[in-house]
């Protein structure tokens, strides 16, 4: 870094800082728990739907999509399909029975439509799905951040928590949600990523000539409409499996409904949804752009080769071709830690502090708004703790990254399976939600945790070593294009291993055709 890049990264923690500094010291100072925890249900769908963007987008995103596209070329785009699919049903089937709910905590409904102690186990779902999720996340840009600027990585996670744990807690809801809008705004993410790609494509000869090269290896993957659902990125499952999975994001999670629920009217909140569309696929569109242009770049000097990790291509890239741009690389780490503390930091600490106070506390013990507000501003400093302690373990761990990636899917599913068969089934009573949701937790956390620890196991079976292209050896002068290894392919998925095999991006869906078979037996045997 120079100094440049420090200025640069410095302002945009500043600017977060104040945010929530100003929001603690105007309005109603948070001093109650609506303001505080739902912002007063006040807030437009301009500004909600560009927070309810950047909850979702997170460091994953920022590093994973262009590591993705890098290795396996842009099959991932077809993602973009299931948004057409899921943002209506979550605009017109989730929202409309929440909103007209009145309720803050969106496991309220599961104790009206079943029981208490189904509620309790969303509540708990959803606590350690966010614990482990937002430890996760906090380390690995940190960790690849270290690698390229040499910022120690203790330094970082500390320093960025402490700043996101200060402005959620003096500025409450609204301090994340307009901190969320300034930094998805041109200054950090979007402008950031467009940016690289424009300075990349510039040294390449245009992006024309990037798609060119890209086209000519193979990056460019036609649609893909294998029914397989072991196949990672098909149409089905990326359009169908994807829209299971981003409904349990969107439509059941606390970190994403808690922003709809602050809206004022249900209208604004479904136009907020509407509003997310485009964002979603333009960050798509930016991140296999990027990942195109690293390939263009790099595809006669692959990183790789050099013990670099696939989540670190986008930083290595971005410090070694626009490191002579002052302030680029600086604004660009910035993004990134930026979309890192979306999920991980802001927002899950003030949708934790909310289900906490609300499904467990509150029930239990009565107690003045004034109090219930500062014991939901101590929550939130006892999960950045846990936050802290996660971070830690998370740094013991060499596969938890990948672990990360998929617990949306597996704890996600089960709890989507609850509101989708408590929304639509009128047949399924408390008994049959609860046998379900266990059932397809159990099996779903095998599926997917299984896989990962066969994965570790087998990672030195069926991978292919890597070899330059061939096209790189005539563009190197070289008159003889050396000839690939010989490498014969070892299947490890055989027998009962072959479920391992399945796409995470079936997880949701897999959960919810387990629950619905499960309850729909137990319900009808216990009445």
């Amino acid at each position: 870094f120079a100094v440049g890049d420090y200025v640069v990264f410095c302002i945009c923690l500043l600017l977060s800082l104040l945010i929530g500094i100003y929001y603690a010291i105007t309005g109603g100072r948070q001093a109650t728990t609506d303001e505080f925890l739902m912002a007063n249900r006040k807030m437009s769908a301009a500004p909600v739907s560009v927070s309810l963007f950047v909850t979702i987008m997170s460091a994953i995103t920022v590093l994973g999509v262009p590591a993705e596209v890098f290795q396996h070329g842009t099959s991932y785009w077809m993602f973009g399909f299931s948004y057409f699919l899921f943002t209506p049903i979550v605009a017109h089937c989730f929202i409309p029975v929440f909103y007209d709910m009145k309720i803050t905590s969106v496991y309220e409904y599961l104790e009206r439509r079943y029981s208490k102690i189904v509620r309790l186990c969303g509540v708990v779902s959803f606590i350690l799905m966010m614990i482990v999720y937002m430890g996760v996340v906090l380390y690995a840009p940190s960790l690849a951040i270290n690698a390229v600027t040499g910022l120690n990585v203790w330094i970082s996670v500390v320093g960025l928590c402490l700043v996101c744990t200060i402005y959620t807690v003096c500025g409450g809801l609204k301090a994340v949600i307009w901190t969320d809008v300034f930094q998805v705004g041109p200054v950090i993410m979007v402008l950031a990523q467009i940016i690289v790609i424009a300075i990349g494509c510039n040294k390449l000869g245009g992006i024309s000539k990037v798609f060119q090269i890209a086209f000519d290896a193979g990056k460019l993957a036609p649609i893909n409409f294998d029914p397989s659902p072991f196949e990672a990125h098909t149409f089905w499952s990326l359009c169908i499996g994807g829209s299971f999975l981003c409904m349990s994001i969107y439509g059941v999670n606390q970190a994403s409904v808690q922003r709809f629920l602050c809206c004022k009217t249900k209208l604004q909140a479904q136009i907020s949804i509407y509003l997310n569309l485009p964002l979603l696929h333009l960050v798509m569109f930016i991140g296999c752009s990027i990942g195109l242009l690293i390939y263009s770049q790099y595809r006669c000097d692959n990183p790789l080769h050099y013990d670099t990790k696939p989540d670190q291509l986008l930083l290595y890239y971005v410090m070694n071709v626009l490191g002579e741009y002052p302030g680029i690389p600086g604004l660009f780490i910035a993004c990134l830690f930026c979309a890192s503390l979306r999920w991980t930091i802001s927002s899950s600490f003030n949708s934790l502090a909310t289900v906490t106070m609300t499904d467990i506390i509150r029930p239990h013990f009565k107690m003045a708004d004034r109090r219930a507000t500062i014991i939901s501003k101590t929550l939130v400093c006892g999960y950045a703790l846990l936050c802290l302690c996660m971070t830690l373990i998370a740094s013991q761990m060499p596969s938890v990254l990948k672990a990360a990636l998929s617990i949306l899917g597996i704890m996600g599913g089960p709890m989507l399976s609850l509101f989708l068969l408590g929304i639509y089934c009128r047949h399924i009573n408390h008994k049959g939600a609860l046998a379900g949701f266990m059932v397809s937790m159990v099996l779903v956390f095998w599926v997917g945790f299984g896989s990962i620890v066969f994965r570790v196991n087998n990672q030195t079976q069926g991978k292919p070593p890597l070899f330059l292209e061939q096209a790189c050896y005539l563009e190197t002068n070289m008159t003889t294009p050396t000839i690939p290894p010989t490498f014969t392919q070892v299947d490890v998925y055989t027998g009962i291993n072959i479920i391992y095999k399945l796409s995470y991006m079936w997880y949701s869906g897999f959960s919810f055709l387990i629950s619905l078979l499960i309850s729909t037996v137990v319900s009808l045997c216990t009445g």
